[in-house]
């Protein structure tokens, strides 16, 4: 068993790194999960808990973390009314095949693959949240039939990949396909808890 010390040590970083992670995640309108898994790689680390399935490590613990938070977000936007439960109920299925074939491809990859893959998928929702534009449309609702057949995986295949809930790839998803902000954000909420839930049990 870890001794006092460490334990506490690992107590006070954890709490800093949820508070940080928090406050960037409410500043920036992301998860948290793009902020955790890097910071949870380093803090690891620092403690002295390394090996070669570090980045699965955690991706998991993001993972786990975003089952409470996207539960918790899900039932505090739809107080509100502002979940799309139409969307939500018709992309499911394919994001949670996406998030089960993610979590398997994920524990098979070393630990740099995966830090790699991180890195870029990071730097291209970095420059789409820097350079993208409120009015950019892809179409002007939902794509159904093979396009959401293609879409749906791949958002929960991309999400666990990166240990992250539904927010980064969803948002800007829906909105390109013109579904308002505030219910795009409330609705991705639900993806979170979609792609979270099968990743972490796998």
């Amino acid at each position: 068993m870890p001794e006092t010390g460490l334990l506490l040590q690992m107590l006070v970083m954890l709490l800093a790194i949820g508070a940080f992670a928090g406050v960037l995640a409410g500043l920036l309108g992301v998860g948290g999960g793009i902020i955790l898994v890097p910071a949870f790689f380093y803090a690891f680390q620092v403690l002295g808990y390394d090996g070669p399935q570090l980045m699965q490590v955690c991706l998991a613990t993001s993972l786990a973390t975003i089952v409470v938070t996207s539960v918790r977000s899900v039932l505090s936007h739809n107080k509100k009314g502002a979940v799309d439960w139409e969307i939500l109920r018709s992309w499911a299925i394919g994001i949670g095949i996406g998030a089960v074939f993610g979590m398997l491809v994920a524990s098979s990859l070393r630990s740099i693959t995966l830090q790699a893959i991180f890195g870029c998928l990071g730097v291209v929702i970095g420059l789409y949240m820097g350079f993208g534009r409120s009015e950019w449309r892809l179409g002007q609702e939902m794509p159904k039939g093979v396009k959401r057949a293609v879409l749906s995986p791949t958002v929960g295949f991309l999400s666990v990949l990166m240990g992250i809930g539904g927010g980064s790839f969803g948002v800007p998803l829906m909105s390109l396909f013109n579904v308002p902000i505030h219910r795009a954000v409330a609705t991705a909420a639900g993806f979170g808890v979609i792609i979270a839930v099968p990743a972490v049990i796998g």
